[in-house]
């Protein structure tokens, strides 16, 4: 799908993706507040879900799963030192942690582990943001 899109909607796909990457990570303060631990951790996920496929839509690459924008994360910009291993890593364990609040059954996230998930959450997506800003710039 990506190869059928102008420059001008990917940009525009790109800006809406990384928007709505900031406005979930936004959401998680609330949730933690109000203590709703897995709802913060599915949330801190989609954040930078949101984030890395505006990164990947800029740089022409496709996926269709999950996993495959995990897969994609390491192969194009974790291996190559673009985004920091420890980001690639958080974006791994927000998978995982993800993947199990959501599909396995007595599974509850902690406030320490929404605090700790939040910052490497906002590591990730400042990087992204800088990828994508140098990019467009060039």
């Amino acid at each position: 799908m990506i190869q059928q899109m102008s420059d001008e909607n990917i940009d525009a796909l790109v800006h809406y993706r990384l928007e709505r990457a900031h406005q979930t990570l936004a959401e998680i303060p609330f949730l933690r507040e109000q203590g709703y631990y897995n709802t913060a951790t599915n949330r801190l996920y989609y954040a930078c879900y949101y984030a890395v496929v505006a990164l990947l839509t800029k740089n022409h690459i496709p996926t269709d799963t999950h996993a495959g924008v995990k897969t994609m994360l390491g192969l194009h910009f974790v291996s190559k030192g673009l985004i920091s291993k420890e980001s690639g890593r958080a974006f791994t364990n927000l998978f995982d942690c993800r993947q199990h609040s959501d599909y396995d059954e007595f599974v509850y996230s902690t406030e320490e582990e929404v605090d700790e998930l939040y910052e490497k959450a906002q590591r990730l997506i400042e990087e992204v943001d800088t990828l994508l800003h140098t990019s467009s710039t060039d």
